[in-house]
């Protein structure tokens, strides 16, 4: 799965934070709800319009930044 299909980071859309496309669910939500200790079917269920790809997609992101800075990278 490529994150690029499915996140976007928009200077219009929460300050161009990394977004679910065409919502304004951030990665970085998703994330602090999963760290928090909901598990996936609680996000799922409480925002129901997110899907598990979209999930996927946020971990894909979140990969890709962690590596991105560990290489000395700047990002995006």
């Amino acid at each position: 799965m490529e994150w690029q299909d499915r996140i976007t980071l928009d200077p219009a859309v929460l300050v161009g934070k990394p977004c679910i496309k065409g919502t304004r669910i951030s990665v970085e939500l998703i994330l602090e709800c999963l760290a928090a200790g909901w598990t996936a079917e609680q996000f799922l269920e409480q925002y129901d319009h997110i899907t598990r790809e979209d999930l996927q997609a946020c971990f894909a992101y979140a990969g890709d930044v962690v590596r991105k800075e560990f290489e000395g990278q700047r990002w995006p």
